[in-house]
């Protein structure tokens, strides 16, 4: 038991950020876990709610293999 909790520990996301690429014109998510970033975009409509951006945000961490609450993920607004 105590490794699969290490191995929990291990698999979670320290920081997930969502921000508009402009480049790309999509959502784009920035997963840092230890030394690893992610980057991954989104299918979202460009003027999606937070609820929308997070949840979206929340399921492509999970696809990636890591653990983040909704809480946490940071949504970085349009300017």
């Amino acid at each position: 038991m105590l490794s699969r909790l290490r191995m929990e520990e291990a698999m979670r996301a320290e920081r997930v950020q969502v921000s508009w690429d402009s480049n790309k014109s999509k959502w784009v998510v920035r997963i840092e876990a230890g030394a690893e970033v992610i980057r991954r975009h989104m299918d979202v409509p460009k003027d999606a709610d937070d609820q929308t951006l997070r949840s979206a945000a929340q399921k492509t961490v999970q696809d990636e293999g890591y653990e983040v609450d909704l809480t946490e993920i940071v949504v970085h607004h349009l300017t």
